[in-house]
C-alpha cells in the first residue's frame, strides 16, 4: 500500500468516528463504560480531534512530495 492510499483509508475512518461522535452528541446517546456514563461533552472534543486528523490525513494527500521523499 503506498502513501496516498493509506492516507485516504485513514482520513475516511476519522471521517466517519468524527460522524459518530457528532451524531451522539447530537441525539444525546448515553454511553457506559464500566458503569461510569461518559458524559456528552467527550463527545464534541472526540468530534474536533476525529476531524483535524481526518483534515490532516486528507491534506497530506496534496502535498507536493519533497526532493528527500522521492529518493526514498
Amino acid at each position: 500500500m503506498n502513501q496516498k492510499a493509506f492516507n485516504y483509508i485513514t482520513g475516511a475512518i476519522f471521517c466517519i468516528v468524527a460522524t459518530l461522535h457528532l451524531i451522539r452528541a447530537i441525539l444525546g446517546w448515553q454511553v457506559f463504560v464500566a458503569e461510569t456514563e461518559i458524559v456528552v461533552g467527550v463527545s464534541v472534543v472526540a468530534f474536533i480531534c476525529a476531524l483535524l486528523l481526518a483534515y490532516s490525513a486528507f491534506a497530506l494527500n496534496k502535498k507536493e512530495p519533497t526532493e528527500n521523499s522521492k529518493n526514498l
